[in-house]
Formats: C-alpha cells, structure tokens, sequence
C-alpha cells in the first residue's frame, strides 16, 4: 500500500491559521473589548429565583406559558430601570423565574421582582416635548412629585396615534384643588384638575426620574424614548377590568390595530371616560395605558365608546401591536410570586475564587507540559506551541461571544476550559503514538508522521465529537450556572479540533523536514531508542537511471 502524501502545503496553512487567530484580536481591539464578561458567582451579585402560582384558583395549579413569559418580560423591564446592565432574567422549568443582577442591594431587588405588575388607564391633562429639568420655583416639593403624586415615571413609547404635542398649558382650574398629598377619591378620578403647583412639576420633571405609582394619585410620566411627558390624572380603570387585547388587521384595512374587550364595570367607565375626552381639545382627548407607572401607549378618542369594545390605532407594525396587545392582556398578571431562594455573592468572593480556578488551571497546565517534557522531550515544543494557541483562541473567543451574545463566564465554565487541557492533551498523545506505532512498523520518519495522522485523526475526531455531543445535552438539559460549564466544554472541544489539524499536524510536518526532528536526534523525542526501535528506517532514494551498456 502506498503511504500517504504529505499534508499539501503545510505552511501555507499554518500561516493562515495563525492570520486568523490574529483578526480575532484586531477584532477585539477595534471594539476596545479585551477581557470577558463574569458571571455573578466571579463578580459578585444576587440571584433571585421567584416560583410562580395562580391567584384564581379555578385555573388549577398549572402556569400559562404566555402568562409567565409576559411576566419575565416585565420583571426584566424592571430590573433593566437599575441601569446596573449584565443582567439576566430567564424561565426555568414550568412555573419558574430566575433573576440574577450584579452588585445591588439584596432588599431592593426583592422589593422590585416580587410585586405583581399594575395596569392601569388615566386621562392625559397635558403632553408637551420632554426637556431637561429645571429645579421647582418656589414649591419646597422635589421635582417630579405633583402636588396628589406619590412620584413620577419613565414611560415607554406611545404606540397609537397621537396628538397635541407641545400644546400650551390650559388655563387654570377654577375649581379648588385637591390638598397636596391627598388621594383622590375613585369617584372624583374623572372630575380632578391639575392645580398650579401641578404644572410647575411638571415643567421641572426630568424623564430620568424614578417611579412609585399610586392608583389615587396623579403621576408624571414619559415615553419610552424620554422624548414626550405626560401630566397624567388619578387612575380611572384598572387593569383587571380589561378582559383581553389581541393585535390584528381589521378587514378591509392594511395597518395593524389594538382590539381591547373590557368586563361589564370596566365597559361603563370606559363609555364614560371616551365621552369625556372625546368632547376635549389636544392633549386633553387622549388617555394613557400605564404599566408599573411607564406610559405605554398615550392614544387620543374622537368618539365616544359604548359597550367595552375599543380600538387602538397608529402607526403599528406587527410585532409593535402583538408586543402591545400581549402587555394588556398579561399586564395585571393572574400570578403569585413566591421568593424559592435568595443568593448572594460579594464580588470578593468572586475574585477569591476566581483565583482559586486560575491557579488549578494553571497547575493542570505545567504538570500536562511537565509530561510532555519528560516522556516526549523535543516534541514537548509542539504541545506548548498548540496549548498556547488553544489559550489565545479559546480567550478571544469568549471575550468576542461575551460582547455580541452576551456570553459571561462563571466558575463552571472555567471548570470546563480546565476539562479541556485534558481533551487538547489528549489528541497529542494519540497523535504521537500513532507515530511510534507507525515507525515500529517499518515506515519512515517522515512518512510515519502522515500515516500515523491519517489514522490518529478519526480517533481524535470520535473522541471530540463524544464531547461535543455530551455539551450539548448537557446544556439543553441543565439550568443556572451548569450551562455555562457545557457551553465552555463544547467550545474547547470545538478549538481542540481547529487546532489539532490546522496547527499540530502542519506543524508536526514541518518540524520533520528539519535536521533535528526528520532524523531522530536524541532529545527530539523521535529518536530510535525512544520510539522502541534499534534504530531509524532509511529513507528510500529513487534509483537513478543509468545509461545501457552492451552485454
């Protein structure tokens, strides 16, 4: 049988591995991201885990799905207000939701995951373009805070159509306005009037303010991009009077609309509410849907609307009005949270056991290299060559999946990049044993090395696909930290393959071309004593034709 070629060009695809490797660090510098992101158990955070129940009984024990991620949403929402960034809010099992968020106060975070979601329905008195703030003259309140309001919010985007943006203050109310602080009564909602103290809160409120809503009080408020604030009356219709809200396009149209269904009381306050605005002029013909004090949508009424049945209409695309009609139907959520668990990690913890990780890592590392150095000498090269590629890649890699998926390493995760020093020693010691085994048999040098790579590269291969193949499972299967244990494995698996045969093997071809390698000195590992032969096979010349010559 005739022995394999040489691997084809062998520098040419080592300089192109090593090009490679390269623009991943360029990449990292253009994008100035240089070190991977942490999870909470290195840098320090708290993690949440809320276990959810009906609160109407006749709906069983078992959780909508639609119900629990409406309400992971909004959970996330609230905690994405902590402007702490890297934070993770996710479903785990059936009836499960997860928070982690780095570095804040444990009592803060319970009290902002653990409340159910409030939607409400109040009558827009004044919206104006938002500008920064301006301290209150003269008031003794702090900007935000009308005179009835608890605190103001930041809203999200008005999704229907609009109207009235910038229009003047109307005129002061003649009417005696309500004591300051005091909550205005259900039945006089429809009836209040800012007063004077009210619009000069208003004037000096700034969308970046925080917010506490109450039902009874008047709220300030904006949209979700800060560009408009609204001076909101007391809450008219709560959210639980709301029956459903689907998104469509009506027949005979081609814009997506906002269908909304109210129960029997919400009907009546809302006929009452629509015929109200519907007599105003801009803004003041406009109510606004509130959820967890953020205007989610502020649209105007040209008509009054009987019977509980009302259309939201404006410049809506699909998504925009499912993402609509799903916050109204699952606003006021029909779910209890309980507090599962309550975990916390100080970021010096974390960087004690990061260290801790570090330094085993570092360990496995030199007594791997110890072993090549020892039982393989010369060829010791290649393993520290190949694992310090592995490292570069497998560090790029993270950095450059931590900023554009949001991959954060943990301390199962570096559990597995330790795992994969094993797998990347692993494929050397196949590899160089297929060598051995091949000079035994008779084969040369250099031909060994391409014989014993043919043969040792399908071992390597079955043995990293066992791996990548448990990752995945693993990973599927797992919650909570453990994934990023099966994430990080899958990926050194992935980089062991990449550089097992587009950095070892060329590698392993040139070095036996040299003098030092190709003819077995005694500290290069290949020597004959060292690979259990009395000595080298000869390396065959092809005869040289000679002249014929006459018998």
């Amino acid at each position: 049988m005739a022995a394999p070629t040489a691997q084809a060009r062998p520098l040419r695809v080592l300089i192109f591995f090593l090009i490679l490797t390269a623009a991943l660090f360029v990449i990292m510098g253009v994008t100035q991201q240089w070190t991977p992101k942490l999870g909470l158990d290195l840098r320090g955070g708290t993690t949440v885990t809320l276990t959810a129940a009906n609160l109407d009984p006749a709906k069983g024990s078992s959780i909508d799905r639609n119900s629990l991620e409406q309400a992971r949403t909004i959970i996330e929402n609230r905690v994405n207000s902590l402007g702490v960034g890297e934070t993770e809010v996710n479903i785990s099992g059936d009836n499960q939701i997860v928070v982690a968020v780095p570095n804040v106060n444990e009592d803060e975070l319970i009290a902002m995951v653990g409340k159910t979601a409030i939607l409400s329905f109040r009558l827009v008195y004044i919206a104006q373009p938002a500008q920064p703030a301006m301290p209150p003259p003269g008031t003794g309140q702090p900007a935000g805070e009308p005179s009835g309001a608890e605190s103001p919010g930041v809203g999200a985007s008005p999704s229907a159509s609009q109207e009235g943006n910038g229009a003047p203050f109307p005129a002061l109310p003649t009417i005696p306005p309500a004591a300051a602080g005091a909550d205005i009564p259900p039945e006089q909602a429809m009836s209040w009037q800012p007063t004077e103290a009210d619009y000069m809160q208003f004037q000096a409120y700034d969308c970046a303010m925080p917010v506490q809503e109450k039902a009874m009080r008047p709220l300030i408020t904006c949209d979700e991009q800060g560009t408009e604030k609204y001076l909101l009356g007391p809450t008219i219709i709560e959210g639980n009077k709301l029956d459903s809200a689907s998104a469509g396009v009506p027949q005979n149209d081609v814009k997506w609309v906002v269908d909304l269904q109210f129960n029997a009381e919400g009907s009546q306050k809302f006929e009452e509410a629509t015929s109200q605005l519907s007599s105003q002029q801009p803004p003041m013909n406009r109510f606004a849907i509130v959820l967890d004090g953020k205007a989610i949508s502020a649209p105007s009424v040209e008509k009054p609307i009987p019977g509980g049945q009302a259309q939201i209409s404006g410049s809506f695309t699909q998504e925009s009005a499912q993402n609509l009609a799903n916050i109204l139907k699952y606003g006021s959520l029909p779910l209890a949270f309980d507090m599962s668990s309550v975990e916390n990690v100080s970021p010096t913890l974390g960087g004690e056991q990061l260290q801790a990780g570090m330094i085993a890592g570092i360990i496995g590392l030199v007594l791997v290299l110890m072993y090549a150095l020892l039982y393989y000498r010369g060829l010791a090269l290649v393993v520290v060559a190949s694992l310090a590629m592995a490292a570069a890649l497998t560090y790029a890699c993270m950095v450059l999946l931590g900023a554009s998926m949001g991959f954060a390493l943990n301390l199962p995760g570096i559990a597995g990049a330790i795992v994969a020093i094993g797998t990347t020693a692993d494929s050397f010691i196949i590899y160089f044993e297929r060598i051995r085994d091949e000079v035994r048999e008779g084969r040369t040098l250099r031909t060994a090395i391409e014989t014993g790579w043919a043969r040792a590269r399908s071992t390597i291969l079955i043995a990293d696909a066992v791996n990548v193949l448990s990752s995945i499972i693993l990973f599927a299967l797992a919650i909570g930290a453990v994934k990023g244990f099966a994430f990080t494995l899958g990926l050194t698996t992935i980089i062991d393959v990449a550089i097992v045969f587009w950095f070892t093997k060329p590698l392993m071809t040139l070095l036996g071309r040299t003098k030092f390698f190709g003819r077995g000195h005694r500290l290069s590992g290949l020597d004959p004593r060292h690979l259990g032969v009395d000595r080298l096979p000869a390396v065959r010349r092809p005869a040289t034709a000679t002249a014929g010559r006459n018998a």
